[in-house]
C-alpha cells in the first residue's frame, strides 16, 4: 500500500471539510470537532454506517445459514444425528470467531472500504459451494468442511465495527456501533425466514433439493452490496495507520474483561441463534410420537419422522428471537448513552440469569410456552446486553484519557490513543465474544449426549451469567477511587 500523504487544504475558511485523495481516501478525518463534523464528517460517517450494515447483514446470514439448513436435513436423506447437527453449527461459529481478529487487522491495513469490498466478496465461497454439494449422499466430512466456509462471515463484524468506530465521535458512539450491530446481527433472522419461505415454497415439504434454495439465493445479493461498497465507501488514513493497537490493547486488563462479558451477551446472541432450532425441535419430538411412546422407546423410522416433523414445526418460528434481540441491540445502545454502559450491562446479566433460570423450568415441566417466552426474553436481553457493553469500550478507555490528561498528559494524544486502543478492543472482544458462540453449541451437544436434554447446559449460562455480574459490579460499579468514572 502507498505510503498516505498530507493533501493541501484548498479552503480558507475556519470550517475544515474532510480532506481526501484518490482511492477514496480521507486523509483528515476529526469528529471530535463540531465544526469539521458539521461541514461534512457526519453526512460521509452516516453514508459509511448504512453501506457497512449492508454487507456485515449478509455476512452474518451466510454465517448463521447452518442454523437452518440443518433443520432441512433429515436423517432418512443424510444420515445425520442431533449430535452431527450441533457439530456442524458449531464448525462455521468457532471459525468465524477466529477470523474476526484478523479481519480487525485487515482494516489498518487495507483500509475499511477496501476490506469491506473483499471481505463480501469471500462471501461467495460458502454460498456457491453449499448451493452446489449440499445433497443427499454428500459425505459428513464434506459437510464439515462447506459449514467451515460460512465461518468467513462471522469475521465481517469485527472488521465493520472497527471501522465505524473510527467515524463516529464519543458521545455518538453508542447509537452508531448500536445501529451498525443490530444491521448485522438482523442477518440472523432474515436467513431464518427465509429458511421459511422455501419451505412454504416447497408446499411445506423439506425436499431434498430446497436447502441449496437458501445460499443460492444470497449469491445476487452478495454481488451487489460488494458493488456498492466499492462505489460508496471510504477509508480514513489515521486507521490505516494503527497496526500495533492490538498488541497494545492485550496488554491492557480490561481488554479481558470486556472479552468475559462479551461472552456473556454476544455468545449468548449467537450461540442461542445457532443452536435454538435444534433445541427447540428436541423440545417438540414428543408432541410428534404416537400416545406412550417416547423417544428412547421410539422406531428408528417412527423417531426420525417426529424429529423431521419437530424440526419443520421449529423452522417457522425460530426467527422471532433473533430478529428481537437484534432490534433490542442499538436500544441497548442508546440506554448505555443516557444511563451508563456498565449499569445497563449489570441489569441484563440479572435479567439472563433470571429467564435462563425459567427456561430450565420450562424444560423440566414440558412447558413449550414457558420455554418459547423464556428464550424470547434471552434473546431480547442479549441484543441490550451487546449494545451496553460495546458502549463501555470507548467509555473505558476514554475515561482513561480524561484521568492521564488530568495528570498533565497531552489531550489530543490521548484522545487519539482511546480511539486507536478501542477500535481494537472492538475486535478482540468481538472475536473472543464468538467464540464463546462455539462454545453454546458444545454445552448443548455435551448436554444431550450425557443427559438426553439441555438441562445442564442451562445451568451453565447460570453460573456464567452470575460471573459477569459479579465482574461487572466489582469493576466498573463498586465505589472505588480507582473506578474508572462514566463507563
Amino acid at each position: 500500500m502507498a505510503t498516505p500523504t498530507q493533501t493541501t487544504p484548498t479552503s480558507t475558511t475556519t470550517v475544515a471539510a474532510p480532506q481526501r485523495r484518490s482511492g477514496r481516501w480521507i486523509d483528515e478525518w476529526r469528529p471530535e470537532d463540531p465544526a469539521f463534523w458539521a461541514a461534512g464528517g457526519a453526512k460521509i460517517a452516516r453514508r459509511n454506517l448504512v453501506f457497512s450494515i449492508l454487507s456485515e447483514h449478509i455476512g452474518f446470514s451466510i454465517w448463521t445459514m447452518w442454523s437452518v439448513l440443518v433443520l432441512f436435513l433429515p436423517a432418512a436423506e443424510y444420515g445425520l444425528t442431533p449430535d452431527d447437527k450441533f457439530l456442524l453449527t458449531a464448525v462455521p461459529a468457532f471459525v468465524g470467531s477466529f477470523l474476526r481478529l484478523p479481519y480487525t487487522f485487515a482494516v489498518a491495513k487495507f483500509g475499511g472500504r477496501n476490506w469491506t469490498i473483499v471481505s463480501a466478496s469471500l462471501l461467495l465461497i460458502p454460498s456457491i459451494l453449499t448451493a452446489v454439494l449440499l445433497r443427499p449422499g454428500v459425505s459428513f466430512g464434506t459437510l464439515l468442511i462447506i459449514a467451515a466456509f460460512a465461518g468467513v462471515g462471522g469475521g465481517n463484524f469485527s472488521s465493520s465495527m472497527a471501522n465505524i468506530n473510527a467515524f463516529y465521535p464519543n458521545r455518538l458512539k453508542g447509537m452508531a456501533l448500536g445501529l451498525n450491530a443490530a444491521g448485522g446481527n438482523l442477518g440472523v433472522a432474515l436467513v431464518q425466514i427465509v429458511g421459511v419461505i422455501v419451505l412454504a415454497a416447497a408446499g411445506g415439504v423439506a425436499a431434498s433439493v430446497e436447502p441449496r434454495l437458501v445460499p443460492g439465493l444470497y449469491i445476487p445479493a452478495i454481488l451487489l452490496v460488494t458493488v456498492l461498497s466499492a462505489l460508496k465507501m471510504d477509508n480514513l488514513s489515521h486507521a490505516s495507520n494503527d497496526k500495533r493497537a492490538m498488541r497494545d490493547v492485550v496488554k491492557d486488563r480490561h481488554s479481558w474483561i470486556m472479552s468475559l462479558l462479551y461472552i456473556g451477551t454476544f455468545g449468548s446472541f449467537i450461540g442461542f441463534s445457532f443452536a435454538f432450532g435444534q433445541v427447540l425441535t428436541q423440545f417438540l419430538v414428543p408432541d410428534h410420537l404416537p400416545a406412550g411412546v417416547t423417544a428412547a422407546t421410539a422406531d428408528p423410522a417412527v423417531l426420525r419422522t417426529a424429529q423431521a416433523a419437530a424440526s419443520l414445526d421449529a423452522l417457522k418460528v425460530i426467527f422471532l428471537g433473533p430478529l428481537l434481540g437484534s432490534i433490542a441491540r442499538p436500544a441497548g445502545g442508546w440506554l448505555a448513552d443516557r444511563f451508563g454502559g456498565a449499569r445497563i450491562t449489570l441489569v441484563t446479566f440479572v435479567g439472563m440469569g433470571a429467564f435462563a433460570g425459567l427456561v430450565l423450568v420450562a424444560s423440566q415441566q414440558k412447558s413449550l410456552a414457558l420455554f418459547y417466552v423464556g428464550f424470547t426474553a434471552l434473546f431480547i436481553l442479549s441484543g441490550v446486553g451487546n449494545g451496553s457493553t460495546y458502549k463501555m469500550i470507548p467509555a473505558i478507555f476514554r475515561a482513561k484519557a480524561q484521568r492521564n490528561a488530568a495528570d498533565g498528559a497531552d489531550l489530543d494524544w490521548e484522545a487519539n490513543e482511546a480511539r486507536r486502543l478501542s477500535s481494537a478492543l472492538v475486535g478482540v472482544a468481538g472475536a473472543i465474544g464468538a467464540f464463546g458462540g462455539a462454545l453454546v453449541q458444545i454445552m448443548f451437544r455435551q448436554s444431550f449426549l450425557t443427559y438426553k436434554n439441555a438441562d445442564a447446559a442451562y445451568l451453565g449460562f447460570i453460573g456464567l451469567y452470575v460471573v459477569c455480574f459479579a465482574v461487572t459490579w466489582f469493576v466498573y460499579l463498586r465505589k472505588s477511587p480507582s473506578k474508572l468514572a462514566g463507563v
